[in-house]
């Protein structure tokens, strides 16, 4: 998966399969990725554009979608 570095104090690089609707995220504080299932792209497209990918995540990915 091809992760692409974001600027944020608690995410540290993002990724997203359309095909599959998985989003990747990476976070700072820890090395491992964790894999959202069902993700639609818009959420992703939103993610990516937010001013704030920490907030972002906790309002609209944390708890809505399942990890693998």
């Amino acid at each position: 998966m091809n992760m692409q570095p974001v600027r944020s104090s608690a995410i540290a690089a993002v990724g997203y399969d359309p095909s599959k609707r998985e989003l990747f995220i990476q976070f700072t504080s820890h090395p491992t990725t964790y894999t959202y299932v069902g993700v639609p792209i818009t959420v992703y497209t939103d993610f990516m554009s937010a001013s704030s990918k920490g907030q972002y995540y906790d309002l609209f990915i944390k708890d809505r979608y399942s990890t693998r």
